[in-house]
Order: C-alpha cells, then structure tokens, then sequence
C-alpha cells in the first residue's frame, strides 16, 4: 500500500510541476508540497484529480470566480488552494 501511495505522491508532484505556464508551476508545486505528506490515499487521489484540473479553471477557483462547476469532493483542496 505505502508503494502505491509512493507513486500516486510522486505522480501529483511531477504533474504539479509540468502544467504549462511557469507561473501555474511554480504555484502548483508550491502548494503541492505544503500538504501531501499529510495526506491519505484517497486524499491524495482527490488531490491528484485536483493538479489535473485546467489551468484556467484552477485561476478562476483562485480568484474565486463563481462561474466554475467542480467536483464537491474537491471542496477541501479548493479552499486550500484559494487561501494559499
């Protein structure tokens, strides 16, 4: 189980990190690495499902724009996020 979770932790840092535009980067991965340690497995698949939002969805849940339809389940990483 710990390998799994190994390799779920090692796929969300890698796509944090490769998103497309170096300001997305460098935000992703900074706030990637603030939390998945403590994490859980199906935590860290949310999280996963999470980094593989789009980038302009992930601006607009930042600067909290309504106009986004996103997974309730994802709710406590969105919060996160917003307040990051």
């Amino acid at each position: 189980m710990s390998q799994n979770k190994e390799a779920i932790k090692n796929k969300i840092i890698y796509r944090s990190s490769y998103r497309g535009s170096k300001e997305m980067d460098v935000l992703m991965t900074n706030f990637v690495k603030t939390l998945i340690h403590d994490l859980d497995v199906n935590q860290l698949k949310l999280l996963d499902e999470f980094v593989n939002l789009d980038d302009q969805v992930l601006k607009s849940i930042k600067n909290r724009e309504s106009n986004i339809v996103i997974n309730q389940k994802l709710v406590f990483f969105i919060k996160k996020f917003q307040s990051f």
